[in-house]
């Protein structure tokens, strides 16, 4: 199978080396041919567009900052929808709008090919050691033709409904996080005002209900002051702002994830755009 790949980002590169571990050939692009210069050496090919990825693929993935970028990727005169080849599917694996995902979706199926929305969760280092959540939205038969793909850096992978399902569960998925990190963050904050060994209380209560992904992977940095790494603060923002609208839209009400985005927006005053997004305990110990 072929398999194109557009979009070498800090976490595009590490699927797109995942995938040539497990043995596909993939035909590359991004806005900077440098940042491809790695799985070129690897047996990669370049194309110099989009649509000369589309023209050469069975199965396109992309992961791309912005759903503008998204779009411009698909719809411009030398984008994806120009090339794709009729039963080709293309995932995009960045987080979206449902209504941007919907709109795609079916300009491709016009085309007699498949849009469908994959967004990840996992962070930086899931996408290096091949273990991310995949949610996906979108053709039965397309998934399952591709799902062999995706499982090259993911751990799990579910269809969850019809295109903008898998961002609707994306958006999901950032709503819990958003209130783990400050829970943990003024947890953590609370421990030392108290005079407590955050080490020992961590340790002990990550073996009851307490317990998260956060708590296990993310205390150690916190409890240390260091942010300088994995998931962007701008990036957080960036995927609660999609929730937030899409909760405008459906009638949900999302107090919390409101209040933390702001938050957010205080960590990014301190110069905090790039910090991870457990740095909301930093907010709290200025």
């Amino acid at each position: 199978m072929q398999v194109g790949f557009v979009g070498l980002g800090t976490m595009g590169a590490r699927m797109a080396s995942n995938l040539q571990k497990a043995g596909y050939k993939l035909i590359v692009n991004d806005l900077r041919k440098d940042a491809a210069a790695s799985h070129i050496a690897a047996g990669a090919v370049w194309a110099d567009t989009p649509r000369a990825v589309a023209e050469q693929s069975e199965v396109i993935l992309t992961s791309l900052p912005e759903p503008p970028d998204v779009e411009k990727v698909a719809l411009a005169a030398d984008g994806l929808l120009a090339g794709i080849k009729r039963g080709a599917a293309w995932f995009d694996l960045s987080t979206n709008s449902q209504s941007l995902v919907k709109k795609l979706s079916a300009a491709f199926a016009e085309k007699g090919a498949h849009m469908l929305d994959a967004p990840v969760s996992g962070g930086q280092a899931g996408a290096e050691n091949g273990v991310l959540t995949v949610m996906c939205g979108g053709k039965e038969d397309a998934y399952a033709s591709a799902e062999p793909v995706i499982a090259a850096y993911a751990r799990m992978c579910k269809l969850l409904g019809p295109a903008g399902s898998g961002q609707l569960t994306k958006m999901v998925n950032q709503i819990c996080i958003a209130g783990l990190v400050q829970g943990l963050s003024e947890g953590i904050h609370f421990a030392k005002k108290s005079g407590l060994d955050v080490n020992a209380v961590i340790e002990t209560i990550s073996k009851g209900a307490a317990q998260s992904w956060q708590m296990e992977n993310r205390y150690k940095t916190m409890n240390d002051g260091k942010f300088d790494f994995g998931f962007a603060v701008e990036w957080m923002r960036k995927d609660l702002s999609i929730c937030i609208a899409e909760a405008r839209s459906n009638g949900a009400n999302l107090p919390v994830t409101a209040l933390v985005d702001q938050f957010y927006a205080e960590v990014e005053k301190m110069g905090g755009k790039r910090w991870d997004t457990s740095s909301l305990l930093a907010r709290l110990q200025r």
